[in-house]
């Protein structure tokens, strides 16, 4: 991510840890919202909750459930958060590395940062696919009641589905990342490149350039990858019946089900707070991991 010398890969570990969980804490509650609308159908249930709007979810949820319900199953994202984002950085540079090498590139181009950043995404996918099933299953306000914690949803997951259950829905989050990734570390390149160059290493510089270029690039990740997350959503939220067939299982023929049943708007359902999230919230993650790092650098010049 920096132009700097890459640092070992425990500091980069470190620095993406920080930045993910420094994101997610300011941005958790536009996560609950974007979720609880990709989930919903068209057609309201009776007796549920149905939300016609990113604003009428919000006082909904606040009027219906209180507020800390837009807080509600945060310990697994948390958790998540860490390895998460480390992951996405680290594998980001390393996949950096390698395709250099490959390519005997001197330097990273914009066509080698989307390729670096579509296989750190697949790389990332592994790592969050029980986290982000927990979560689901307990932002869900029908089947939340079902689950006492984050530690009693993964032993209920695990008990009544099976152990493998708690990577359901892993290809279509590999496609999520990878589009996501694809789209944010691309953009990231292309955006700096363009923006006033900062030779004297001014900080204020340094940090609008990250929070624009972060921005610009968690923007069009987010309308590259809000289908595959709207079918994500669907996959994960769907519990193992004895005897029956799951409504969402593929990733490619979920997209084929949603787009007929509920047109392609559906396909961006969840798209505004899912977009207010990882705008701004991927400028925070860039200005946080670029700031930790260039703390680790310091303190490694003093040492």
């Amino acid at each position: 991510m920096s132009t700097d010398k890459p640092l070992p890969f425990i500091y980069q570990f470190a620095a993406g840890a920080v930045a993910g969980v420094s994101e997610i804490l300011v941005m958790y509650p536009l996560d609950v919202v974007k979720t609880r609308v990709q989930i919903q159908g068209r057609v309201p249930i009776p007796g549920q909750d149905h939300y016609t709007s990113m604003m009428d979810c919000f006082r909904k949820i606040i009027a219906n459930e209180g507020a800390s319900r837009l807080y509600r199953g945060i310990t697994a994202p948390i958790l998540m958060e860490a390895p998460k984002r480390a992951t996405k950085f680290a594998a980001n540079d390393e996949w950096g590395k390698v395709y250099r090498n490959l390519f005997n590139a001197p330097k990273m181009t914009q066509s080698l940062s989307i390729l670096t950043g579509a296989s750190a995404g697949a790389t990332e996918a592994f790592v969050v696919v029980p986290f982000e099933l927990v979560k689901i299953r307990l932002q869900d306000k029908a089947q939340a009641h079902k689950y006492n914690g984050m530690i009693d949803c993964v032993t209920k997951i695990i008990k009544q589905e099976g152990f493998l259950a708690m990577y359901q829905g892993l290809e279509s989050t590999v496609w999520r990342h990878v589009l996501w990734n694809a789209g944010y570390f691309g953009c990231i390149f292309q955006v700096r490149a363009l923006l006033p160059p900062n030779p004297t290493g001014q900080k204020s510089v340094q940090i609008r350039n990250d929070l624009i270029s972060g921005a610009v690039g968690g923007t069009v990740g987010t309308i590259l990858n809000t289908p595959m997350d709207v079918v994500k959503s669907r996959i994960q939220n769907s519990p193992k019946v004895a005897g029956g067939v799951r409504k969402y299982g593929w990733a490619v023929p979920s997209l084929g089900i949603v787009l007929r049943e509920e047109g392609f708007s559906a396909l961006y359902k969840g798209f505004l707070p899912k977009v207010l999230r990882l705008g701004p919230g991927g400028g925070i993650l860039l200005v946080v991991f670029t700031g930790v790092m260039d703390f680790f650098r310091g303190m490694r010049e003093k040492a």
